[in-house]
């Protein structure tokens, strides 16, 4: 082990720490097509996070991702049925930008939501264009958390791409979903240099060293712990964390102090 910490060897031992609550706010909820995922159901992803010592998780619908009118709502029902352990992100699809006048009018009825989720790259739209503009504005009205998909040097969604609407949207809270993945330079840098982004580990955590570049340069006040379940085990995140050559109080703000303090908990 690279961190030989009590947390670390609680979780070596038990498989989760009894004094380390998790919150994972990077997550989804259904099936994807041409996938099988044996923990999609609220219940199956109810049993894995409880194996994991997940207390709870932020998710965006699968089906809301390509239908957000039909996928919202259903992400809505799963957070009444478990209301301690979910929350949501309502999807927008920026293609549909009539639909998106309705999403906000709709967003208004449900008390489930905590923010937004863009996922620019699979819609193929800039989030830098004029179809996010409204959902910006009224997130940034209201000072909710979005979640936006990045990846490294790409045309949607780079760092770069967040960087230019977070200094213009300064009231919301934006989750740089997978850190940028493979511009890591830039993701950290932009993070450090902005209140209001904040580096989430899904996939990211993976990266020999990226934790520890993380915490050194943007601080652990910065990074929020996410996994995309069901696409990808909580176990192996949280042990990424927890091994990683941090303290215990990086350790505690990144898993799940940083996300009380988004979500109000």
């Amino acid at each position: 082990m690279k961190n030989d910490s009590q947390l670390a060897r609680d979780f070596l031992a038990n498989g989760k720490s009894s004094s380390c609550p998790v919150i994972d706010m990077h997550g989804h909820y259904g099936p994807f097509q041409g996938i099988y995922f044996p923990s999609s159901t609220a219940e199956a992803m109810v049993r894995t996070m409880d194996r994991a010592g997940v207390r709870m998780i932020v998710c965006s619908s699968h089906a809301s991702l390509v239908d957000p009118a039909r996928g919202n709502p259903l992400m809505a029902e799963v957070v009444r049925r478990y209301p301690e352990r979910f929350r949501a992100y309502w999807a927008v699809n920026p293609n549909y930008p009539e639909q998106i006048k309705h999403d906000l009018s709709d967003y208004e009825n449900f008390k489930e939501f905590v923010g937004f989720k863009f996922l620019a790259d699979y819609h193929r739209y800039p989030i830098t264009g004029p179809n996010y503009q409204p959902v910006l504005e009224y997130a940034n009205e209201r000072g909710l958390i979005i979640l936006v998909h990045t990846w490294g040097r790409s045309e949607f969604d780079s760092p770069s791409h967040l960087e230019k609407i977070a200094e213009r949207y300064s009231n919301v809270k934006f989750l740089m979903g997978h850190s940028g993945y493979g511009e890591w330079d830039r993701a950290v840098s932009v993070a450090a240099e902005h209140d209001n982004i904040y580096l989430e580990l899904t996939a990211a955590y993976a990266v020999n060293g990226y934790i520890e570049k993380m915490v050194s340069e943007a601080g652990s006040e910065k990074v929020l712990f996410g996994t995309d379940l069901p696409w990808f085990d909580p176990h192996y995140g949280i042990g990424c964390v927890l091994f990683s050559k941090i303290t215990d109080l990086d350790c505690h703000n990144i898993l799940h102090r940083n996300a009380e303090k988004l979500l109000g908990l």
